[in-house]
């Protein structure tokens, strides 16, 4: 497949569609290099990724949880249930946070897009691999609960979960694309 069929191609696969094996440590390490060309005016490299991977997950689950719990304690029994067993199905998950500097000439939105496009990077090289892989954030990424349990300080912001595994066998239709005709115009 040429570059642009590989980019044409990539979809989000739902974390319960992923399955083992993840990437290895050589396949990863393509991965995050690639994550590390995103465009990053000042050379400020605000991302940081952390994986999350074997008996970590079991840990990981426990917060995610204790976090829905804590938000609404009369959380369903079923919801929770949901919570813990998504980190499970793919085999790693890597968590990504922003680690913002005061820099006059890269404002704190630059560094964020920064981040999105070394996300976009790390999912597009997975996927060239032949790994699935979905972005995800909600109420547990926004929640300082939850940073701290993982580890992040007062300098640091979580901004979203990457599941990432092998395709499995059941995997919803991609949805239909809008156009790009549909956000383009011309000044």
């Amino acid at each position: 497949m040429s570059v642009l069929d590989v980019l044409l191609a990539r979809r989000s696969i739902p974390a319960q569609c992923l399955t083992g094996p993840g990437p290895d440590d050589a396949q990863l390490a393509v991965a995050l290099d690639a994550a590390m060309r995103a465009p990053d005016h000042g050379r400020m490299l605000p991302w940081r990724f952390k994986l999350i991977r074997g008996a970590a997950k079991d840990r990981f689950a426990d917060i995610l949880v204790a976090a829905a719990l804590a938000h609404d304690p009369a959380t369903p029994q079923r919801q929770l249930d949901k919570i813990r067993s998504r980190p499970q199905h793919a085999p790693l998950v890597i968590a990504v946070s922003a680690r913002f500097r005061d820099n006059p000439k890269v404002p704190e939105i630059e560094q964020t897009i920064a981040v999105g496009a070394a996300v976009m990077n790390l999912l597009n090289a997975l996927h060239a691999q032949g790994f699935g892989a979905v972005m995800l954030t909600g109420p547990s990424v926004y929640d300082p609960a939850v940073a701290k349990a993982l580890g992040y300080g007062a300098d640091e912001r979580l901004i979203a979960f990457v599941y990432v595994g092998t395709i499995g066998a059941v995997v919803p239709a991609a949805p239909e694309r809008s156009s790009h005709r549909n956000v383009l115009s011309e000044f």
